[in-house]
């Protein structure tokens, strides 16, 4: 059985995104000064910090019959840890990723998992209707059906004869 997701409504990302950007910027700086303040590097250490900081899942956003369905592997977290947020125009999937090793049951030789966050924004191609708005989560795959906005569907229009 899936679980269901809870939706909440923002107004906007933008303080999310700038706040954000300049943990990233900082993170960066920082991999600038590691390497020995060497220029030219700028890209590299942002894309290596961003890599650090943020988890972008990868998704799939279909439109059918006035909907927009979108599906986002998600593995390794649990419904209750996905904070979806929905504006008109963007869904926005955010989570605190922890990984610690608690419970050893042995030598850990390899590990690959990263505490930090999952952070990723779908602009759009047409409004949504955020009261319309539903998730759920099951077998690592949050699927998330959204209404268009009556006002962003297309209408055929009959002219009349004057």
């Amino acid at each position: 059985m899936a679980d269901a997701v809870p939706i909440r409504k923002t107004s906007s990302i933008l303080d999310e995104m700038l706040e954000m950007q300049d943990s990233i910027m900082r993170r960066a700086y920082e991999i600038f000064e590691q390497n020995g303040s060497t220029l030219g590097r700028d890209l590299e250490n942002w894309a290596q910090a961003e890599r650090e900081l943020l988890w972008r899942p990868p998704f799939e956003l279909c439109e059918k019959d006035g909907k927009f369905q979108l599906e986002a592997a998600i593995a390794g977290l649990e419904a209750k840890d996905i904070n979806v947020e929905v504006t008109p125009e963007d869904i926005i999937l955010k989570a605190d990723l922890q990984h610690e090793h608690k419970e050893q049951k042995g030598i850990v030789h390899y590990c690959e998992f990263q505490p930090g966050k999952m952070f990723r924004t779908i602009h759009l191609p047409k409004k949504i209707d955020t009261e319309r708005v539903k998730a759920e989560f099951k077998n690592g795959l949050l699927r998330l059906t959204a209404e268009v906005a009556q006002e962003a569907r297309a209408r055929t229009i009959k002219p009349e004869a004057a």
